[in-house]
C-alpha cells in the first residue's frame, strides 16, 4: 500500500443507472462505442466502487455533474443531476465529492443552484464543456460563476481541447484561460483534457498563472504528449498538474498502471497523483 491515496479530480458517475443513461443511452453512444469505451462497461454502488478504487490504491474523487450539450438542437446529450452526486457524497462525505455542471443559459439561476451545491452538497466547485454551447470560458456569461467562486473559494474546473462530440473546436483553446485567470488572480482554475491538441498551450497558461492547473483528465497516460511529461517531471511543472480520468472514458486500473510505467520520479507521482488535488480542492 502506498503511503498516499490518489486523487482523482473528474471522475464520471458511476451508478448503473447513471452509466445506462449517459453512455449506452446516449445520443452519442455510437462514439463511446467507436472509442472501445463500452466494453465491460458496468455500474456499482457506492460502496463497491470505493472498495474497487481503494484496490487500486485510490482514495478520493470529484464528479461532474457532467453538462454535454447538443450543439446543434439544443438539449443535453448527457447530463448527471445535483442530487445523484450528493447523495454519494452524503454515503462518503470525505472521500466523494462534486463540480457543478454550468448551462450558462440558465444565468443567475445556475448561481444560486451552484452555490447551494458548493455550501451544501459537498461540492468543490463547477466544471464547465463548453463545447456544445458555443461560447469560450472567457464568455461574458460565465463570469458571475467564476465570482462566486471566487468570493466562496470554490474551483474552477473547464474541459479543454478537442472533443469527441460534433461540436465546435475552437472554443477549447487552453488560452482562453489565460482571460480568466487575468481577471480572477485568486481562483484555482484547472485546464482539463491535457488541452490536446494545443498541449503546449495549455503548458504555458499553467506556467503563467500560479492559479492555473494543468489537468490529465480524458486521455490515457500512455498517450500523454512528451512535452507534458516533460513539464510535469520538472520542478516548474510538478506542483502545477492533477491527475484526472474522465472515468469511463479512461478506466482507473488502466490509468494507474500506465502511469507508474512513464518512468517519472516519485516526487513528481506523488505530486501528481495527491498532493496537488488535497492542495489546490482541499479534498
Amino acid at each position: 500500500m502506498s503511503e498516499y491515496m490518489a486523487v482523482d479530480f473528474m471522475c464520471g458517475h458511476f451508478t448503473e443507472e447513471n452509466i445506462r443513461r449517459n453512455f449506452f443511452e446516449s445520443s452519442e453512444s455510437e462514439i463511446f462505442e467507436s472509442a472501445g469505451r463500452l466494453a465491460g462497461l458496468k455500474g456499482f454502488t457506492a460502496p463497491e466502487f470505493m472498495t474497487h478504487l481503494n484496490s487500486l490504491g485510490i482514495g478520493k474523487i470529484i464528479i461532474p455533474t457532467l453538462l454535454t450539450w447538443d450543439y446543434w438542437n439544443q438539449h443535453a446529450i448527457e447530463e448527471t443531476f445535483v442530487e445523484e452526486v450528493a447523495e454519494a457524497h452524503a454515503q462518503f462525505p470525505e472521500h466523494i465529492f462534486g463540480w457543478y455542471g454550468v448551462n450558462p443559459r440558465k444565468r443567475m439561476q445556475g448561481v444560486r443552484e451552484m452555490e447551494d451545491a458548493i455550501r451544501n452538497k459537498g461540492f468543490k466547485g463547477l466544471h464547465i464543456h463548453p463545447h456544445g454551447f458555443g461560447v469560450p470560458p472567457n464568455h461574458a456569461w460565465y463570469f458571475p460563476y467564476y465570482a462566486k467562486c471566487q468570493e466562496l473559494g470554490a474551483t474552477v474546473t473547464i474541459s479543454m481541447g478537442h472533443t469527441l462530440d460534433y461540436m465546435p473546436g475552437e472554443v477549447g483553446r487552453p488560452m482562453f484561460i489565460d482571460d480568466i485567470a487575468l481577471y480572477f488572480p485568486d481562483l484555482t482554475i484547472v485546464c482539463g483534457h491535457t488541452g490536446w491538441p494545443w498541449v503546449e498551450e495549455a503548458i504555458a497558461v499553467a506556467s503563467k498563472h500560479p492559479n492555473v492547473y494543468l489537468g490529465t483528465s480524458g486521455y490515457a497516460p500512455k498517450y500523454w504528449r512528451p512535452e507534458m511529461l516533460q513539464f510535469m517531471d520538472s520542478r516548474r511543472g510538478r506542483n502545477k498538474t492533477v491527475w484526472g480520468t474522465d472515468y469511463p472514458l479512461v478506466r482507473h486500473e488502466e490509468s494507474m498502471r500506465q502511469i507508474k510505467e512513464l518512468g517519472l520520479k516519485p516526487e513528481t507521482l506523488q505530486a501528481v497523483l495527491h498532493d496537488n488535488a488535497v492542495r489546490a480542492f482541499g479534498v
